[in-house]
């Protein structure tokens, strides 16, 4: 993992994992804490992240709005940008690009410039369908 940048953007590279979490939060923790506002992760070039990875990235949103800043992902790869949404962290993070939730719905203040996740049971490239089921009506 690596991660270049300064208070205002960071790139992470590689692989944002228990084995490098420490290191990670270590960096977003120490911009966040050196900057003022947004703080903008590119996560472009992240190769893979587990739950602790993702534990890092909301406990540097957390810290960043104590500080009164704000955590703004951006090129989300869309493994991420699915799990995100499985999760609903997607409604508490702030995200560059349009995220859709299942069903289609584009989320408030998400661009059009970014690859969009298909709807619930869409066909995915190279077979199969979406991972999560359709949302339960009351």
């Amino acid at each position: 993992m690596r991660i270049t940048g300064d208070h205002a953007e960071l790139a992470v590279e590689g692989r944002l994992d228990v084995r490098t979490a420490a290191d990670a939060r270590a960096v977003l923790h120490e911009a966040v804490d050196g900057g003022r506002g947004d703080l903008v992760l590119d996560l472009g070039r992240l190769d893979s992240w587990d739950a602790t990875g993702l534990g890092v990235i909301m406990g540097t949103h957390r810290r960043a709005g104590r500080l009164g800043r704000r955590l703004v992902l951006r090129a989300v790869p869309l493994q991420l940008q699915r799990l995100l949404v499985a999760t609903r962290l997607h409604r508490i993070l702030a995200i560059e690009g349009a995220v859709r939730e299942p069903g289609g719905a584009t989320l408030p203040g998400s661009g059009a410039d970014a690859e969009a996740l298909p709807a619930a049971g869409a066909a995915l490239p190279g077979g199969g369908s979406a991972p999560w089921p359709a949302p339960a009506r009351a």
